[in-house]
């Protein structure tokens, strides 16, 4: 394995490690990838002005959020699918999140059950991501599951009514029930370390969908979470419902519109993620980084808003906390991290992120967190 220097590295080394249809639905987007690239070309364009002569000789990079403090100002996004990439994946990120002392957001559409995933790491700081599917009852249970597993936050995405049009996978014949094409099959024996793991691991199936373990999932409870075949009732009046079965921060993810604030604000949501979802909903959606500053102007400090969608570097932390983000959350760089390493390889991922952001922190001339404000930005 050459040496990992940037999370480019790590995916060209996931791209190695899995089939190709198991990257495309990680790496992929929605339409053509407009908002995927337009992700990474805005924040390209956020440039920071360094201050000299300060004392930099002790960076803080700490944050507390939520009633828990985070070593650096990022956490683990939800991500579904997980043990495709590696299985028990999402065990394996969550160990690889408290090892580093950043939170870790459960997906949904996790193939672990919630309750073994806590075990593995009982005392990180573990949020469960919310879909609300057409039967609510499903959500009632998962949310009444996490609250009993200490789980310290709901995260409800809102910016899936329905799936993005993500073509790769159309191409690939990414969906469930798998049926083997040949195509699928060379694909897959062209990876026989993925295939081994992936036989020796079972099948891979949305395990937190049923109350009984034992339950069988069918194959359309599958297909519908994959396909995202969402309760598209759901409106802000709905958080009511959600606040009467959670006691918890709740924060939304998936908010680009400042429009928005206001309501969030007046049904007493506890957080934002300023999120396109990594490019994979609405191709035509703005980049986060470039929704942020307004979203952060409409918020006027009453709750945190934090962001996804792009990071790759640590100046990208950087970059939104410039623009008034408290934290960001990483998605696809974790998984890359997983497909060639599992738990070290994830592990490997945050730490660089880290150390990026400490050294971008130095020559910025900023030794903690605070420091990085709008007097940093040259142009946005």
């Amino acid at each position: 394995m050459p040496q990992l220097l940037n999370l480019e590295d790590h995916r060209r080394a996931a791209r190695r490690a899995l089939p190709r249809f198991v990257f495309e639905y990680v790496d992929g987007a929605a339409d053509d990838e407009a908002c995927l690239a337009r992700n990474r070309r805005d924040l390209d364009n956020v440039i920071l002005a360094p201050r000299v002569l300060r004392d930099t000789s002790r960076t803080d990079t700490s944050v507390t959020l939520f009633g828990s403090t985070w070593r650096y100002p990022f956490a683990v996004a939800p991500t579904g699918l997980n043990g495709l990439v590696r299985p028990g994946g999402d065990a394996l990120i969550a160990a690889a999140a408290a090892a580093m002392g950043v939170p870790f957001t459960l997906s949904t559409a996790s193939n672990q059950r919630l309750e073994s995933v806590r075990q593995t790491a009982p005392t990180g700081a573990q949020w469960l991501q919310l879909y609300v599917m057409q039967d609510r009852s499903i959500a009632e249970q998962l949310v009444a599951r996490a609250a009993a597993a200490n789980y310290q936050a709901l995260v409800l995405t809102v910016d899936v009514p329905l799936s993005g049009n993500r073509e790769r996978d159309s191409r690939n014949g990414f969906k469930l029930p798998m049926r083997p094409t040949p195509t699928l099959a060379w694909d897959v024996v062209s990876h026989p370390r993925w295939a081994l793991r992936q036989a020796l691991g079972g099948a891979t199936t949305f395990a937190n969908l049923v109350a009984d373990p034992a339950t069988k999932l069918s194959a359309q409870a599958q297909a519908a979470l994959l396909a995202r075949a969402m309760d598209r009732t759901l409106v802000w009046e709905s958080l009511r419902w959600l606040r009467s079965i959670w006691s918890g921060p709740l924060l939304l993810k998936g908010l680009l519109h400042p429009a928005d604030v206001a309501l969030a604000l007046h049904h007493g949501v506890d957080g934002l993620i300023v999120s396109n979802h990594g490019g994979r909903q609405f191709d035509a959606a703005p980049s986060a980084i470039s929704a942020l500053p307004a979203v952060v102007d409409a918020v006027q400090g009453r709750i945190p808003v934090l962001m996804d969608s792009g990071i790759r570097r640590g100046t990208d932390v950087a970059r939104a906390l410039a623009l008034g983000a408290k934290a960001v959350f990483i998605g696809r760089p974790v998984l890359y991290g997983l497909a060639w390493a599992g738990q070290a390889g994830t592990q490997a991922v945050l730490q660089l992120l880290g150390e990026e952001l400490e050294r971008c922190m130095a020559l910025l001339g900023t030794a903690n967190l605070e420091d990085i404000g709008t007097g940093a930005l040259v142009q946005h």
